[in-house]
């Protein structure tokens, strides 16, 4: 996930180096703080710059709240939260073939409804303590292990994670690493964060012998 404010001009070649150093899924572009979401115009600038560069690294770019405004400017999809535009709404407006998530805090019931809506994946947390934003719920590791057994669709696992504590999660059964501060605020830079996380999964995989989806 991208800082909750960036410099549209510094910020992409920060980027690029960033997403040199492993395996990302997805960017989530989230510019927003204690005082609200960016306005749209902000948010056109953003995605104008940072698109081309996660598509030359094969990551996909997806946008926070607002599945409009994601299909406008063609990104790879959108994350919704329960307060935000419901997941068969935004799936209308993005499209069958674009990413669409689902904040589920630490609700059993929640996952399981949009994983049965169609969920591209469910996200739960938050898992530690976190400063980007007050997190409603506080989730259990042992939720990732009860969904990865039971359920096909991913599962991300977001709220103050660092390469430090990430370790329960990922051998519980996250599929996904949704990280702000831990990458961003790292003290080697967010390009040492982005490999350490990524050794961090093959190492669980290894151990398990199951290869991560990441």
């Amino acid at each position: 996930m991208t800082p909750p404010e960036i410099d549209p001009a510094a910020f992409p070649d920060l980027l690029s180096r960033t997403l040199e150093a492993g395996d990302v899924a997805c960017l989530q572009l989230r510019l927003k703080n204690a005082d609200g979401p960016a306005e749209d115009s902000a948010i056109r600038k953003a995605v104008e710059r940072i698109r081309p560069i996660c598509h030359n690294h094969d990551v996909a770019l997806i946008l926070n709240d607002n599945p409009t405004l994601a299909a406008e400017l063609g990104c790879d999809g959108v994350h919704v939260g329960q307060e935000d535009t419901p997941y068969a709404e935004a799936r209308r407006i993005v499209g069958p073939d674009a990413i669409v998530g689902v904040t589920c805090h630490d609700s059993r019931h929640l996952a399981m409804l949009a994983a049965e809506q169609g969920a591209d994946y469910v996200a739960f947390g938050a898992f530690f303590p976190t400063g980007t934003k007050q997190a409603k719920t506080r989730a259990e590791v042992e939720l990732l292990q009860w969904w990865s057994e039971l359920m096909e669709v991913p599962c991300v696992a977001i709220g103050g994670i660092t390469v430090d504590n990430c370790r329960p999660l990922v051998e519980a059964g996250a599929d996904f690493l949704a990280v702000v501060g831990g990458v961003w605020n790292h003290p080697d830079g967010p390009a040492a964060a982005v490999a350490a996380f990524n050794r961090l999964f093959d190492e669980a995989a290894e151990a398990t012998g199951k290869k991560p989806r990441r």
